[in-house]
Formats: C-alpha cells, sequence, structure tokens
C-alpha cells in the first residue's frame, strides 16, 4: 500500500498528537518550509467574495455598536441558536477540517479518541457554567470570579493569564494561517499575515462582539457546508455503506485491521490523560469561549447557546471521520497526490491537506477552491475572537476596573478596547513573522494548558466553593500560570525541539495534569489559611453571588435588539 506510505504523511502521526484543535495543526509547515505555490483563482475569487460579504457586516454593525455593552457583548442580544452557531465557528478552527482529517487518514481511530477530548468540555461547560457565567458575568469571565474578591488583584491576575492565552493562540493561528495561505493561494507568507491582521483589527475595532459574531456564524455555516459537501460526495462512491468503506481501508492501509484499533495516542497513558485533562478543561477555560456567554438574553438561551454548539461540534467530527476514511480510499490510492512525495496539478503536497486533496479528487477545483477559502475564513473567524477576547481584559478588567477603579467614562473604555484591538494585531502579525519556521506544538499546549490551570481552576471555585478568598484565587492563578509555562519550556516541545538540548527536564508534552493539581491546591489551601476580616467578608457575601447565580436577579438587564 505504497499510496499510504508516501513521505508527504509519514511524519504526521508523530507530529499531530502534540498538536491541539485550535494549532491549525499543520505539523507540516511547523517543522518544515513550505513552498509558494500558483494561484488558485476559484479560491481567491471566493475568498473575495467572503471578505466583502463580512466587510458589509462590519458596516453594518459600526452603526448599530452605539455602547460598551453593544461592542462587547452585542447588547445581550444574540438567540441560542444564533450564539450556538458562533461558538462553533469560534471553536472549529482549520485544524478541525485539516489537520483532524490528515490524523483520521493516517492514523485511524486514534483520531476519533482525540476528537472526543476536544468534545468533553461542552457537557462541562452546559452543565457546570453556561446559567452562571450568564447570570453573574457582564463582559468578560473575570466578571465572575471577581464578584466578590479583590476587584483590582484578582481582575489583574484573570487579564494576565486570559492575555497569554490569546497570545500564544493567536500565534498559532498567524503561523498556521500564513503557511496555509501559502500553500492554497500562492500568496507570500508576510503579506498572507498582513491580510489576516488587518481584516481582524477591522472587523473588532468597527463591529465589536457584533460583527464577530456573524462572521463566525457565516464562517461555520460555510464550514458545515463545504464539509457535508465533500463528505457525502464521498461517501457516495462507497454506496453510504460504513461497512464497505471501512473493510476496503482497512485492506489497503498500513495499519490494516488495527486502523479501527486504538493505537499510539493511548500508548503512554499519562500523556493521554494530561492531554484529555488540557483539552476537556482547557475548552472551560478558553476566554474566547467563555465570552460568548454573555451575548445572549438570559440564562436559558446561554444553555441553548451550549448545546446547539455541541450537535454542530459532534456532528462536524463525525463528517472529518467519514472525510480521512475516504481518503484513504480516494487520495491514498491515486497516484496524483503523492508522486515523489509531492503533489501535482492543481493540489499542493503536504500530510495536513488531505482534506483539500480529497475536495478536489471529489468535486474539482470549484470544490477545493471553495474548502480553500472556508479554510481561510475559518482563520479570520477564530482570529477575531481571540483579538476581542484580549482586548476586552485590557480595556474593561485592567483599564476600566484597575486603573480606574471602575469609574471610567464608556467613551474612553471603548476607545482603549479599539486601541487594545489593534496592538494586538500588530503584536500577532510580528510574533507571526518571528515564528515562521518554529514548531508552534508547544504554544497551542501552552494555551491550553494555562486555560485548564490557571483560567479554569479559580472560576469553578469561584462559582461553586464558599470558601475561596483573593489570597487563595491569586495563589493558585498564578501557580497554576507559572507551572503550566514551567512544564511546557521544560518539556520536548521547547527544551529540545527550540532550544535544541539532549533530553527534556519534564518528560511529558501535555502540562494539566500536573499543573492543574497545583493550581487547585493552591488556592484551597491558602484560602483556608486566610483569617483575615477580608476573608470572611468574601465568604459571607458567597450566599449573595449564589443567589444571582440562580436566578440572575441583579443582572444587568440585556437590551433587545
Amino acid at each position: 500500500m505504497s499510496a499510504l506510505r508516501f513521505p508527504a504523511c509519514s511524519r504526521l502521526g508523530a507530529a499531530l498528537p502534540a498538536l491541539s484543535l485550535p494549532a491549525l495543526a499543520l505539523a507540516g509547515p511547523a517543522v518544515e518550509e513550505t513552498q509558494k505555490q500558483a494561484l488558485n483563482l476559484h479560491a481567491i475569487v471566493m475568498f473575495f467574495v467572503f471578505v466583502l460579504l463580512t466587510l458589509g457586516i462590519t458596516y453594518w454593525a459600526a452603526r448599530r455598536t452605539k455602547s460598551a455593552s453593544d461592542f462587547y457583548t452585542a447588547g445581550g442580544g444574540i438567540t441560542g441558536l444564533q450564539n450556538g452557531l458562533a461558538i462553533a465557528g469560534d471553536y472549529m478552527s482549520a485544524a478541525t477540517l485539516l489537520g483532524l482529517t490528515a490524523m483520521m487518514y493516517v492514523q485511524g481511530v486514534d483520531a476519533y479518541i482525540y476528537m472526543l477530548a476536544f468534545f468533553v468540555g461542552w457537557p462541562i461547560i452546559l452543565f457546570l457554567m453556561a446559567e452562571r457565567l450568564r447570570n453573574l458575568g457582564k463582559f468578560t469571565f473575570a466578571d465572575i470570579t471577581a464578584y466578590r474578591l479583590d476587584q483590582g488583584k484578582v481582575r489583574t491576575m484573570a487579564a494576565v493569564s486570559s492575555l497569554t492565552v490569546v497570545c500564544f493562540y493567536l500565534v498559532a493561528q498567524m503561523v498556521g494561517a500564513g503557511q496555509l495561505i501559502k500553500l492554497l493561494f500562492g500568496l507570500d507568507y508576510n503579506i498572507a499575515l498582513f491580510i489576516v491582521g488587518g481584516l481582524m483589527m477591522v472587523y473588532v475595532t468597527f463591529g465589536g462582539m457584533v460583527a464577530t459574531t456573524w462572521v463566525q456564524i457565516i464562517k461555520a455555516c460555510m464550514l458545515l457546508f463545504g464539509g457535508t459537501a465533500v463528505g457525502l460526495l464521498a461517501f457516495s462512491q462507497f454506496g453510504f455503506s460504513y461497512d464497505t468503506l471501512t473493510s476496503r481501508a482497512m485492506d489497503v492501509h498500513k495499519l490494516g485491521q488495527k486502523l479501527l484499533n486504538p493505537g499510539s495516542l493511548l500508548a503512554d497513558p499519562v500523556t493521554s490523560i494530561s492531554l484529555g485533562l488540557g483539552l476537556m478543561f482547557g475548552t472551560a477555560g478558553l476566554p474566547h469561549i467563555l465570552m460568548r456567554f454573555f451575548t445572549v438574553t438570559d440564562a436559558k438561551e446561554a444553555r441553548k447557546s451550549v448545546l446547539y454548539a455541541s450537535g454542530i461540534v459532534a456532528y462536524f467530527f463525525n463528517v472529518i471521520a467519514i472525510m480521512g476514511l475516504c481518503a484513504i480510499l480516494i487520495v491514498g490510492q491515486n497516484p496524483q497526490y503523492f508522486e515523489g512525495g509531492k503533489l501535482g496539478g492543481a493540489v499542493i503536497g503536504g500530510g495536513n491537506m488531505i482534506a483539500m486533496h480529497l475536495a478536489h479528487a471529489v468535486g474539482g477545483n470549484l470544490l477545493l477552491g471553495f474548502l480553500s477559502a472556508v479554510a481561510f475564513a475559518t482563520i479570520l473567524a477564530v482570529v477575531a475572537g481571540l483579538a476581542l477576547a484580549g482586548a476586552s481584559a485590557i480595556s474593561h478588567d485592567i483599564y476600566s476596573r484597575v486603573i480606574m477603579k471602575g469609574k471610567a467614562e464608556e467613551a474612553k473604555e471603548l476607545r482603549v478596547s479599539k486601541f487594545a484591538t489593534i496592538g494586538l494585531g500588530v503584536v500577532a502579525v510580528l510574533l507571526g513573522m518571528a515564528f515562521e519556521k518554529m514548531n508552534i506544538a508547544f504554544m497551542v499546549a501552552l494555551a491550553f494548558g494555562v486555560a485548564a490551570s490557571a483560567n479554569f481552576p479559580v472560576l469553578i471555585l469561584s462559582m461553586y466553593w464558599k470558601g475561596l478568598t483573593t489570597k487563595g484565587a491569586l495563589v493558585g492563578g498564578y501557580l497554576g500560570l507559572a507551572s503550566a509555562v514551567s512544564f511546557v519550556v521544560l518539556s520536548k516541545s521547547v527544551w529540545v525541539d527550540v532550544l535544541h538540548n539532549a533530553a527534556p527536564i519534564f518528560p511529558y508534552t501535555q502540562p494539566a495534569l500536573f499543573s492543574m493539581p497545583v493550581a487547585f491546591l493552591a488556592a484551597i489551601i491558602f484560602s483556608k489559611m486566610d483569617n483575615s476580616a477580608r476573608a470572611k467578608a468574601e465568604i459571607e457575601a458567597f450566599d449573595d453571588q449564589y443567589v444571582r447565580a440562580q436566578t440572575g436577579v441583579g443582572a444587568a438587564s440585556a437590551s433587545s435588539h
């Protein structure tokens, strides 16, 4: 089965498990130089249609964005279905389409287990967090962690960890964006970075959450339509029979019968558990995902949002599984796609492009162009969500609440948020240039590790544990942040691959199994040790918080659009 042993995919199995969904999972571009290709006219035309449509939406949104509430949360007027689509659009990055399809193609059922780790975070958000987030928060999740604690100190800590997640997440997206666009559109890497950074700044600065939400909704619909079309066209070649598809795939794949058995992903149980914990609880600590729960009218719509998002994500993961299996037979046995380890014709080399090759094989240049434009739209939507979350941490948490002690004028706060967005855009482009040829796996591990270790423990304890005090929250949050960063730096991802040392000091690539307990234990122990009068007052204030968390009484009323 030479088709599945060609050089373009030989490294993919080892590279992908280290990457997470928002990484773009572009294992090839992260470790080797991608080649600029001829212009893909279909993709460019469709991309320009998408850009013009979203710029039109931004113009419309800018006229509706009058207040801070409009800018941060779209005035709380988004419905559950709209928000569910937007959350799915924010969450399903190009890695979902490209990296996980390629992983399914190479490693079979291991990829499906990997997808499940991403998915199990949603029930946690649905049952434990969505309702309380909506009832307790206003613009950012720091509103909740600081609800009864020291506003300045806790907001600063939450903003620092949020910006850490956002920046590393942004770098991974920007590097992936540059490499992907270089492959699919034939554009120069740096030009691609400027396009993504510039459009992101326009969407967020002028349209705020309204524009960002609709960019994410449109992108989610395009992704669902494109993926479903490719999946159906490919699956139809096997009579829509799963048995026929898997039997034939096992006959030709190098894994044989093991294609549908758990393999290398579960070979190291410690790394597997740590990866699962990081993806599960990291999802529940991502600032740009949490921020979306403040855009709906009430707690009921917040729960609906998660339900819709869960269904959409689950559906698309199954589409990807079918695409990956179909690609084994349709792409893996077509010499056009693996001659000399490079791909000929209208499609471009690299194992991560399996989804694109499949689109070309079943739908020609038109479907390839559409899916390419979808991949670019996906990056723009995710980057816009990240930029808005980062700008909110700077303007709402640090400037308005910490520096101005809650007395900032709304117009000035909005101005700061727009300058912060532009600043984040510039930083993202510069970091994208700096990290072009570096392995970006550690950035994603770090983003999820920090979200799971610094954001999630403090957030969940502040909502559910009466005994949490400011001292406990600060020590837990900062230790979670420091331990996650330290473990990643000392792991193979950085210590060996980036710093070129002989062996890693920390033996695992995923930090969550070790850094999460550090954060929880520190928060609990230091809260228990805090006997100050302020700590007693914070504990007593939990009853008031509990009533509002259950009923929403006292939450800022959402204006309806």
